[in-house]
């Protein structure tokens, strides 16, 4: 069962997410959560996946929906502890290239504040 935390710091916000994003009823919460936060006008946004075993093509799409949508409207998405299997994709996909990706939630909360 997947899960997301929303906890609201560092002048933004984290989303925790726990368990797989498989196209399901997860991935749908994911895809509201994100809209809900770019509507609402967040600007920093970081993305804790030290939980997550697995994401789709989906929950990729999803990521990268609201990347753009962050990007255009001069807000910042930070991926952290993205396991080594997900961070495979990303490399492979080029979506390094994209995201930024902090190695921990420490690192990503740094590089939120500059």
């Amino acid at each position: 069962m997947s899960k997301i935390k929303i906890e609201k710091q560092i002048g933004g916000t984290i989303l925790h997410l726990s368990g797989k994003f498989i196209g399901g009823e997860e991935t749908d919460e994911l895809k509201k959560e994100l809209n809900e936060l770019a509507e609402q006008g967040e600007k920093k946004l970081i993305i804790n996946l030290s939980d997550v075993t697995y994401l789709n093509s989906t929950a990729l799409g999803i990521l990268i929906a609201s990347h753009t949508n962050f990007t255009k409207r001069e807000g910042k998405i930070t991926l952290c502890n993205v396991s080594k299997s997900i961070e495979n994709i990303f490399v492979i996909t080029k979506l390094s290239l994209v995201f930024n990706i902090a190695e921990n939630l420490e690192n990503a909360i740094k590089n939120m504040s500059n």
